[in-house]
């Protein structure tokens, strides 16, 4: 059949659209109807073998716009903060229905400020005032916007990296009006060169956590309490973006990373962090140092144009009150960081021997199954090259074919894939989960 007549067979729009039942308006269905004969045509005309039934092609895209494409997945790729799958997994919380008190002060009657709902909280925990905006590199450019614009921000070249979706420090310095001057090495910087650098244009001395990558070897940098004493000498702010956010020591779980209170401790005078790493929380940026500081760049213009939703706001609240009890085991992050290698072997254990022995099963895991040990990673751009000690479900067969199949379940469970294998971290996975990653592993065998 040659093109013309494969043309005259399609239907038209109308006839097309008349034939289809589903819960859109009319003009939605039309709307689709017409872009899936546009696709059809266009297959036509580059001579495809198959053609999709258009009416089956309208019934898919309908039902692909009546269900919800942000769902609940199943981590287990043993990465605590993973990007891709929203970082840091939240705590359980209710957000209010309908109106809420987000700008409302209920004792006087009068308007409120909706960082009041966090505010008190965040001070407890840091010791210091803070505020919220709606992200990490948000945080940065606020802060550099307010008191180093139209001036010069000192950095050691060092630290002028780049983190995820190529998101650069030098960059946000160029676009918040700060302008950069890099000092000392790569991989040695000297408080001398600070010193030598300041001009009268100078505004800010900047430290930058390198959150996701680490120089090794013949490497050095001043400390903190060295840039602080010199910030306080020439009566110029020192302001640290920490990446993660870390609010308690974690080296007895085997995680060395700097605390807030250790920088706030050290003189630096403005700190910002990330809400959806070690914190636990939903994404946001976070500001705290000197009062009068954290009261400049609340009145910054940009601060307004940078806040949080209520949604976001709610869900902190809740996650900054669990920490502030301390209810480690509340707050998906801390749970997880804190859980022993030998817990989880239990639970690999027990899920393994849940499964069919290979000789009952055909599929693809009657080839291999083997508990393995393993290392967790924390990710979403903290604690570059520490891990966590871990144990494994490792799966030998089709690894491609047996992760798609995981990725497309319903929920769906995320895996990862080394050397040929196919590979479930349950660190990642809550407890209350393994039940789904059984069932799923045992329809993989069958």
């Amino acid at each position: 059949m040659n093109a013309q007549d494969q043309f005259r067979l399609l239907p038209s729009v109308d006839e097309l659209a008349s034939s289809i039942a589903g819960g859109f308006p009319r003009e939605v269905v039309v709307d689709l109807c017409r872009d899936a004969l546009d696709e059809i045509r266009g297959l036509i005309r580059a001579g495809s073998a198959i053609l999709p039934d258009p009416a089956s092609l309208v019934h898919q895209r309908l039902a692909a716009l009546g269900r919800s494409s942000l769902i609940r997945v199943i981590n287990a790729t043993g990465v605590i903060l993973h990007t891709n799958l929203g970082r840091a997994p939240l705590a359980a919380f209710q957000p209010p229905a309908g109106y809420c008190n987000l700008e409302y002060d209920l004792a006087t009657g009068k308007r409120g400020k909706r960082d009041n709902h966090t505010s008190a909280l965040l001070q407890q925990l840091l010791g210091a005032p803070a505020i919220l905006v709606n992200n990490g590199a948000a945080a940065v450019f606020l802060a550099l916007n307010e008191l180093a614009g139209g001036g010069e921000a000192i950095i050691s070249r060092g630290e002028l990296i780049e983190i995820g979706d190529g998101f650069r420090i030098p960059d946000i310095m160029s676009r918040s009006g700060a302008a950069l001057v890099e000092v000392g090495a790569t991989n040695r910087t000297r408080i001398e060169d600070y010193r030598n650098a300041i001009t009268l244009k100078t505004r800010l001395l900047m430290r930058v956590h390198p959150s996701n990558f680490r120089i090794q070897g013949f490497t050095g940098r001043p400390t903190l309490e060295e840039l602080a004493g010199l910030g306080r000498q020439r009566g110029i702010p020192l302001y640290e973006d920490l990446g993660s956010g870390c609010l308690a020591d974690l080296s007895p779980f085997g995680i060395v990373e700097p605390t807030i209170a250790q920088s706030l401790k050290a003189g630096v005078d403005l700190i910002s962090f990330s809400g959806d790493k070690l914190l636990g929380g939903p994404q946001a940026g976070i500001l705290t140092g000197k009062p009068e500081i954290i009261h400049r760049l609340r009145r910054n213009p940009l601060f307004r144009a940078l806040r949080l939703d209520k949604l976001v706001i709610a869900a902190m609240e809740s996650t900054l009150r669990l920490l502030l009890a301390r209810n480690w085991d509340a707050v998906p992050v801390h749970r997880m960081l804190r859980q022993h290698a030998d817990d989880l072997r239990v639970r690999v254990d027990r899920l393994v021997q849940s499964l069919p022995p290979p000789e009952a099963s055909s599929g693809a895991l009657a080839m291999d199954i083997r508990i393995e040990e393993g290392r967790s990673l924390l990710g979403g751009g903290s604690t570059p090259e520490q891990t966590l000690p871990t144990w494994l479900v490792s799966i030998g067969g089709d690894a491609a074919a047996m992760e798609k199949q995981l990725r497309l379940a319903d929920p769906p469970i995320i895996a990862r894939i080394e050397d040929g294998r196919l590979l479930l971290d349950l660190r990642t996975v809550e407890p209350g989960d393994d039940p789904l990653v059984t069932a799923a592993l045992r329809h993989l065998a069958s």
